[in-house]
């Protein structure tokens, strides 16, 4: 599949005091105010809250995102990265979730949660911790900037799990570099652990904290870019060591280094890592493109097939391929690497027509067929394919109701998801 040239997003620079930045033109957010009352956090182990949608077609309503809210202000961050909370787990969902209701909504009281989850996550990395959550040496020989998953293994391994905390501090700093309005206002948490009283000041650490974490442990060690760009684990690395990154895990560190592309660029502060990181996302991509097998399914539709990792024979499963939808979708709607809705809607036909195999029956792997474990069937959709009903509008409404019967959820990354996909199948024409 020959390479295409990343879609650079035209900006302009903005002037707040002695600060100059770049903001995209098209896509500053609105600012909605923050309201002034506060929820307890969730008490450990007590029960998700639920969201509710008002409907599940039509655009998104100042309801569902107070649903949202009040959610997002009962959670209480993870306190350390064990079992990945801060990838797949509570956290890391969570975090991801603000960060997409934000951007349907614009509702200030979101983003605030957001930066308290994005504030936890950097205190808990590994050469900032105290021990017993930091100061772990790990299967590099040193204390490394990152969130070790089971400090328990000797070595202490890392894996595709070290992108999404990066990608959340990335995510989140964006969104307010897309705010200006924000820019020189404190944010109302009081600083607890000095990353900067103002929004802006914020930003630029939590900017910074995830170059720091990709100079010195992601692309310092864990990850060998020499061929090509594209992704492989250190050949010393004691996970996967030598073999390419699994599509999924390429999506965790695709999150970090495309949030952190479109912040350095509004920042207008280091273009060559706009164009490093550009480089690494755009690789990736255009890997699982040149890689996935089309054929025509069941409906006669193009699909896609394809395996866990390049260069293996393993059949992609439902949860991983969840995850590289995701991913792909998110690359997507940064119009920064050239996929177009043509590229993804096999996705969509390969879920619709060869996965989704019978009443609530949704098979394990992408060639429709069923395993065990992460190839078992689900009885519901999985957030990721959920997506992809942008592309099969026809089947938006089977698989929305499927999700939530009763118009509600707990899963924070369904209901976000679900938003988002509402926002972008009901903007205004023209």
């Amino acid at each position: 599949m020959a390479q295409r040239n990343p879609v650079r997003i035209p900006v302009r620079r903005l002037v707040i005091g002695c600060t100059t930045l770049v903001a995209t033109g098209a896509v500053i957010l609105a600012l909605a105010p923050a309201p002034t009352s506060s929820a307890a956090e969730r008490p450990s182990g007590a029960a998700r809250p639920v969201l509710t949608f008002s409907s599940l077609d039509g655009p998104v309503t100042k309801a569902e995102i107070e649903s949202f809210r009040s959610y997002a202000l009962t959670l209480t961050p993870a306190p350390n990265n064990i079992r990945n909370q801060w990838a797949q787990g509570h956290s890391g969902e969570d975090t991801k979730a603000m960060g997409l209701v934000y951007e349907v909504s614009a509702d200030r009281a979101v983003l605030d949660r957001m930066i308290v989850f994005c504030d936890a996550v950097l205190s808990e990395r590994n050469d900032l911790a105290a021990k017993p959550v930091g100061q772990h040496v790990l299967w590099t020989g040193k204390v490394d900037p990152a969130w070790p998953n089971d400090v328990s293994a000797a070595p202490v391994g890392t894996g595709g799990e070290q992108g999404d905390p990066v990608g959340h501090l990335a995510y989140c700093a964006q969104l307010v570099l897309r705010t200006p309005a924000l820019w020189q206002t404190k944010v109302p948490d009081h600083d607890p652990h000095g990353y900067g009283a103002t929004y802006l000041d914020r930003a630029k650490r939590f900017v910074k904290e995830a170059d720091t974490a990709v100079d010195r442990h992601i692309l310092g060690r864990l990850l060998d870019v020499s061929k090509g760009d594209r992704q492989y684990f250190a050949a010393d690395s004691p996970y996967k060591g030598g073999k390419p990154v699994p599509w999924n895990q390429q999506m965790m560190f695709d999150y970090a280094f495309q949030n952190l592309a479109v912040a350095h660029q509004l920042l207008g502060d280091d273009a060559k890592r706009v164009a490093r990181y550009d480089r690494l996302v755009q690789a990736s991509v255009d890997w699982f493109f040149a890689e996935a097998r089309s054929y025509r399914d069941p409906a006669g539709k193009t699909a896609y097939d394809w395996v866990y990792a390049a260069q293996t024979r393993d059949k992609e499963d439902n949860n991983h391929g969840s995850l590289d939808c995701a991913g792909l979708y998110r690359a997507y709607l940064s119009g920064r690497y050239g996929i177009t809705a043509q590229q993804l809607a096999p996705l969509a036909n390969t879920f619709v027509d060869a996965m989704s195999t019978g009443s609530g029956h949704y098979a394990g792997r992408v060639d429709g067929t069923d395993g065990t474990g992460n190839s078992a069937p689900t009885s519901y959709v999985r957030s990721g394919w959920l997506l992809t009903a942008e592309f099969r509008p026809d089947a938006y409404d089977k698989l929305m109701k499927a999700n939530f019967p009763k118009r509600t959820t707990t899963a924070a990354d369904q209901f976000s998801r679900a938003l988002m996909l509402k926002s972008r199948l009901n903007k205004p024409k023209g």
